[in-house]
């Protein structure tokens, strides 16, 4: 009995890293797969950070107030003006004043949002609200805290408003995909408004009631959520 015990042991271990040696290769071309399909977007990313940096250049530049911390290390932002050829359609104008924004300041010291993160995607509903997918980065490399959480997002929303004013309210998705916080804190389930003083609390988006007014309303929003890409 201990005999046959032993065989139907050695067999299953044997199925086990049979199994094992084939699944491994595929599990392990799928995360490079996976990794180089990340990359590829997070690259594509940055070709559009440049290539929006350098639109209309035959344009006259404007001047365009974004925010950055303040170098009084009071946890507060201040505004910095900056020249640039910005594009009058309000998607694109966005991309390029998000990406400068991305870009960081001079000072180092001053970003209000990591050196790897990229803006993936950029659009506006008609209601006003604008739909911003950032990568990963911008979730995993934000210092974890209230305070350094609040001050990335209000730096984002402080200078659409300054910008773009057909922004409202501001929703940020990562890497295509709801998070329920941005690095652990804030919260990131609602919008949040464009111009308030304050971001701490998202705003959570009232349901339609039924009827045919809310029916066109959602055939209407329906029909307008495709991402515009410039």
């Amino acid at each position: 009995m201990n005999s046959t015990w032993r065989v139907r042991l050695l067999a299953g271990f044997a199925v086990l890293l049979v199994a094992a040696a084939i699944y491994f290769p595929i599990l392990k071309r799928k995360v490079k797969r996976q990794a180089r399909v990340q990359q590829t977007s997070e690259e594509q990313a940055r070709r559009e950070l440049v290539q929006s940096l350098n639109t209309n250049v035959n344009e006259p530049k404007v001047k365009a107030k974004l925010f950055w911390a303040s170098d009084s290390e009071d946890g507060t932002l201040a505004p910095t003006v900056v020249e640039l050829p910005l594009s009058n359609d309000p998607v694109l104008r966005a991309k390029q004043v998000l990406n400068t924004l991305l870009a960081g300041p001079v000072d180092a010291e001053l970003r209000t949002l990591p050196t790897d993160a990229a803006l993936l995607a950029f659009y506006i509903l008609p209601d006003g609200t604008a739909i911003a997918d950032f990568s990963e980065a911008m979730a995993n490399s934000v210092p974890s805290g209230v305070q350094s959480e609040e001050l990335a997002v209000d730096s984002i929303t402080k200078t659409l408003e300054a910008n773009v004013p057909q922004v409202r309210r501001l929703k940020i998705l990562i890497h295509g995909q709801e998070v329920e916080t941005l690095a652990g804190h804030l919260d990131l389930t609602g919008t949040f408004p464009v111009g308030a003083l304050s971001i701490a609390a998202p705003v959570a988006t009232p349901p339609v009631a039924p009827g045919p007014s809310a029916a066109s309303a959602n055939t209407s929003s329906t029909s307008s959520t495709a991402p515009a890409r410039n």
